[in-house]
């Protein structure tokens, strides 16, 4: 191996600087200020085409990603035309939830959490408030009693579609800010025994997560666990992995159950052992049974999320485990901003190198959304940004 050649490994997994972490900064927000005049009184389709992103109607479970994007640019740059085109923003998800438009299904927080709840606690929007507590009542709707958990898509109670899902571990701080506000425990409650449920079922013993599991409607008992996304059942899908990390993360923020903490560890370091042996550069292909042999995708918004997740435990974890997890997020973000992040000449998007589904021998799904920007991947790259840049207080 060459002098060069060793130089480029080292640079790829060196901890992000303080000069790029200002650099992708500046990027990503001149990146938003151009797109406002498009995506303010419309939203953006929930993946880039050709790394450009057409507008599109707040209908469905992607838009809060954007209006988030714009509350952490404003809070980043305090250019009031991000808190304005966000707030324009709140009162189109105040007329979606009073209409009930796109609503039956669990990403309630993904919807309201990043554009209500962040409207509420950084500029004290009273429409904000009142809309994202109603949408933590319209995610109480689906929560089932008989199995304690929140059903994530399809006719409620549905025998086809009795299950819940690991993304739901980031819908439920929404949950726990609805009790905050309301003094109704009701809503803790739902999110405790719903985190109970999902921890208990979709982590598999060597900690690789599933990213479905269904349940017998008729008694609520565990039945299967496949995948909607990943490769197949038993593989572990890159997001769903990543989700379960930043969701043990929020679990624990809000229950202070050390079991959470001790899942973390389990998924994370599961997550962490599939990039060190098989991804050079740190950054996840769309599901972890791949690595640099196999020529597939790669999913930069899986490696967003993850390192978000990473650094809201290190809050909590003793130093030395602090420090390790967060040397992790560092180097993936370094990655992530040499070889992932969006030129403005180049993109609408912040973070290329997406995955929103790819088809596969065990996953009929089309191809979707493929080495695209994902709406997600943008909103955690910005907050993975921010993290690393400020004492952020989570809209979460």
């Amino acid at each position: 191996m060459s002098v060069m050649e060793i130089t480029k490994m080292e640079i790829t997994k060196m901890e992000i600087t303080k000069p790029e972490i200002t650099k992708a900064i500046n990027t990503a927000t001149e990146i938003l200020k151009a797109g406002l005049p498009d995506f303010t009184h419309m939203f953006k389709e929930e993946t880039s085409l050709n790394n450009y992103y057409f507008p599109a109607e707040n209908i469905e479970w992607t838009p809060g990603f954007l209006t988030g994007q714009y509350w952490l640019a404003w809070e980043l740059t305090r250019d009031d035309a991000f808190k304005d085109a966000a707030l324009v923003q709140v009162d189109s998800f105040d007329n979606r939830i009073k209409k009930k438009i796109g609503v039956a299904h669990h990403d309630m927080g993904f919807l309201y959490s990043l554009s209500c709840i962040a409207a509420w606690r950084l500029v004290g929007s009273t429409v904000g408030r009142d809309a994202a507590i109603m949408a933590a009542d319209q995610l109480m709707t689906r929560f089932h009693k008989v199995g304690n958990f929140i059903q994530a898509w399809g006719e409620i109670g549905a025998k086809a579609n009795y299950r819940l899902i690991i993304d739901c571990l980031l819908n439920l701080p929404l949950l726990y800010w609805a009790t905050q506000e309301t003094r109704d425990e009701k809503y803790r409650t739902v999110a405790r025994l719903h985190t109970q449920t999902a921890l208990k079922n979709l982590v598999r013993p060597d900690f690789s997560t599933y990213h479905t599991f269904f349940f017998d409607p008729e008694t609520g008992e565990p039945d299967r666990g496949v995948t909607a996304q990943g490769y197949k059942n038993s593989s572990p899908w890159a997001r769903g992995q990543a989700w379960g990390i930043y969701g043990t993360a929020i679990a624990y923020l809000y229950t202070k159950d050390p079991a959470c903490m001790d899942m973390f560890y389990g998924v994370t370091d599961f997550f962490i052992k599939r990039l060190e042996s098989g991804c050079k550069d740190m950054v996840p292909y769309w599901d972890l049974i791949f690595d640099d042999k196999h020529g597939q995708p790669k999913d930069s918004s899986s490696a967003a999320i993850a390192c978000c997740g990473m650094l809201e435990m290190a809050k909590h974890l003793p130093k030395d485990k602090a420090a390790y997890y967060t040397s992790i997020a560092r180097k993936i973000a370094g990655s992530l901003a040499r070889d992932y992040a969006a030129e403005s000449d180049k993109s609408n998007g912040l973070l290329l190198h997406g995955v929103y589904n790819k088809q596969s021998p065990y996953n009929a799904r089309a191809d979707w959304g493929v080495d695209e920007c994902t709406l997600w991947g943008d909103y955690f790259w910005l907050e993975l940004l921010t993290r690393l840049s400020m004492d952020w207080k989570i809209y979460w």
